[in-house]
């Protein structure tokens, strides 16, 4: 799966587990670990407080006929890996998937997100 040197954004390939999916598009993540909150009183702003949050990955694959979308969705402590066109791989430990995932018949599409205490980029 090589990717074009020079390019920035465009393909990308994504694997739960060693197995490919194919990628349909839209994929993004988040390797944040924190989320923060400005707080603030009625004289001036006092700080911020801060809270853990999952890491997480999600995209648009395709619905293959080896796919099992109900395999999908009961999918826990997963590595999924995401490779971009700017030479990144994205790597999830320990995933899981939320949200519901659906099939769209018309042009064989899933929406899938994974979370995860784990995003990283090398």
């Amino acid at each position: 799966m090589a990717i074009n040197s020079n390019a920035l954004a465009g393909k990308a390939y994504v694997s739960v587990d060693g197995q490919t999916l194919m990628a349909a598009g839209a994929f993004e993540y988040s390797p944040s670990k924190v989320t923060r909150e400005t707080l603030t009183g009625q004289d001036a702003v006092h700080g911020y407080s801060e809270k853990p949050i999952a890491g997480h990955i999600s995209g648009t694959i395709r619905d293959s006929g080896d796919l099992s979308v109900a395999g999908l969705n009961t999918m826990t402590d997963v590595t999924v890996v995401l490779e971009l066109a700017n030479g990144k791989f994205v790597t999830g430990r320990n995933m899981w998937t939320v949200e519901s995932q659906t099939s769209k018949s018309e042009d064989g599409t899933i929406e899938v997100k994974w979370e995860g205490p784990s995003v990283t980029e090398q």
